[in-house]
């Protein structure tokens, strides 16, 4: 049981300390591996591995196609499009508002997160610039956006954490759909009064817009595509998988089609940007399969059973045990999708048969660990957290406390609010 902690402790570090997980990993794994006494070198090559390939295998399509699909609505400025036209509806004084909204509409419609932090961080500039709010608040205000409540909450959302538990728990991406849609009002409720109250704070002690070093235009002025008929590709994703039932592969298929198709005009450099999502996706898929390998050696030795019955007993509904194991997990290893991984590849099976017994919904769970990765995921060693502090030119001095209170305080309080309601029965 140490070694399994001390496991963890490593991983964790390791990660916040800005070590790829591609090694930091197989490194946490061996620490585990040595303290039960099993043979190390087969502890790597075949429970190590065989967790960090099953997962690739699985969904490394998904991964490929989800990174492609964004290059092309980056590429071709139909995000863009789409964004900019939120924003007029929403207005700049609303400019706070308008970016959480461009953000999750982008994300609910199947865009990586990260494209997404590319594709809107113009936008907000320009808005916030417009508006005279502090730049210390655009990384959270992206946050609260893209990668909360439509990344995890709400019922339907394409994106890979609301995935992996129709694996484990016989679901589909509808599952528990009032507890994804009170979790995601909640959290989008509670942020952004959160976030409007740093804005008048901020204001109040004479802190607001100040111009990045390198000054950036919005883009506004480019000849952009229609932003209605940019709405189709993302539509087509969350129709079809949804409404249709076709499988996620099909769905992203037939929306990346339907870019090609309608902007054939900059066919040329089509192969630019598909080249470019497909090589992108590695660097992910990578990633959380290291860290599901890193699971997979967790649940190889002795002592994981003796962990599984610790969180199997802890009180109350067992989807508080659920809850706790994704999210530590999640937080060890700063990914919301890795820690989900590690937690269901161990503990799905379990979790499934509980649901069985107790009677409570598959469902339920399945939604419980979809929100659950998405709470302590965001600490200051999350990949996503990093690269929008890259992008938007600020720093964890200045910025993470507001992403802490917006996307990991908030999303904790969903859980606990959705744990509630799932012990009534309502789903």
């Amino acid at each position: 049981m140490f070694g399994i902690l001390l496991g963890l402790a490593i991983l964790m570090f390791l990660a916040f300390k800005g070590w790829s997980i591609l090694w930091a990993a197989p490194i946490a794994a061996i620490v585990v591996a040595l303290s039960a006494g099993v043979d190390l070198l087969g502890a790597y090559t075949e429970s190590y591995m065989n967790g960090f390939v099953g997962f690739t295998r699985n969904w490394f399509p998904v991964f490929m196609l989800g990174a492609i699909f964004g290059k092309l609505m980056e590429f071709t400025g139909m995000a863009k499009s789409i964004a900019i036209k939120l924003s007029s509806l929403i207005g700049k004084e609303r400019a706070i508002l308008a970016v959480i909204v461009s953000c999750a509409v982008l994300t609910y419609g199947g865009i990586s997160l990260f494209v997404v932090v590319f594709a809107i961080y113009p936008l907000a500039l320009n808005l916030f610039r417009e508006a005279n709010i502090s730049r210390k608040i655009m990384p959270a205000t992206i946050a609260v956006g893209a990668f909360t409540f439509t990344m995890t909450a709400l019922p339907g959302t394409p994106q890979i954490q609301n995935l992996i538990p129709m694996d484990h728990f016989n679901t589909t991406a509808m599952a528990a759909p009032i507890m994804g849609i009170v979790a995601a009002i909640i959290i989008a409720v509670l942020a952004y009064q959160y976030l409007i109250y740093r804005q008048k704070q901020l204001t109040a002690a004479g802190e607001v817009f100040v111009e990045p070093a390198e000054k950036q235009d919005s883009g506004e002025n480019e000849n952009l595509p229609n932003p209605y008929l940019s709405l189709i590709p993302l539509i087509t994703v969350i129709v079809t998988f949804n409404a249709f039932n076709f499988h996620i592969i099909t769905a992203l298929v037939l929306a990346i089609l339907i870019i090609l198709v309608m902007n054939t005009s900059k066919h040329k450099e089509f192969i630019k940007s598909i080249n470019a999502g497909a090589t992108g996706s590695l660097i992910a898929i990578m990633n959380t399969s290291a860290a599901v390998g890193f699971g997979a050696v967790v649940q190889s030795v002795p002592a994981f059973d003796d962990l599984a019955y610790m969180l199997f007993n802890i009180p109350g509904t067992p989807l508080i045990s659920c809850a706790i194991a994704v999210t530590a997990l999640a937080g060890a290893t700063g990914s919301a999708s890795g820690g989900m991984g590690i937690a269901l590849a161990a503990l799905g099976e379990q979790y499934y048969q509980m649901a069985i017994q107790t009677g409570i919904s598959p469902e339920a769970f399945h939604r419980v660990s979809s929100l659950a990765s998405g709470g302590l995921d965001t600490l200051p060693h999350n990949g996503a957290v990093l690269t929008v502090f890259a992008i938007t030119g600020m720093t964890h001095k200045e910025s993470y406390k507001d992403i802490f209170m917006a996307a990991v305080i908030v999303p904790v309080i969903a859980i606990a609010v959705v744990i509630a309601l799932a012990s009534f029965g309502i789903y």
